[in-house]
């Protein structure tokens, strides 16, 4: 099972950018599908962006496509997500999430790793 560590939240000004990095353990990483969801108070957790285990597919929700990047390196087990032009309304707890050779499309329940979080705050 792989471990999964989210890190690069913070406070970014609307129009700025932040790079949020998902750090994972474990040398299956290159088989697992990653998931960006965020989660924002009193609202449901959506999945913002996902990338295939081969690094082919994305998906990005329709809310973030043309300002936000889904990437994946793995010779060093990571993915990032790129936040370019951030609204407050971007402002959650920003989860990656894996599944074994899944496709980028598909809810949370299809997920079987999960990082702990980080909070992002867009805010001038």
């Amino acid at each position: 099972q792989v471990q999964l560590v989210e890190s690069g939240g913070g406070l970014v000004q609307p129009g700025g950018s932040l790079r949020l990095s998902c750090a994972a353990s474990g040398r299956t990483f290159r088989s697992y599908s990653i998931g960006w969801f965020r989660q924002a108070p009193g609202k449901e957790r959506e999945l913002v962006a996902a990338i295939s285990w081969s690094g082919v597919n994305t998906y990005y929700a329709d809310s973030v496509k043309g300002r936000f990047t889904i990437s994946r390196d793995n010779a060093n087990n990571t993915v990032y997500l790129q936040t370019d032009s951030p609204k407050p309304e971007d402002t959650a707890v920003y989860y990656c999430a894996a599944k074994w050779y899944g496709s980028v499309l598909g809810g949370s329940e299809e997920y079987s790793a999960w990082g702990q979080g980080t909070q992002v705050t867009v805010s001038s």
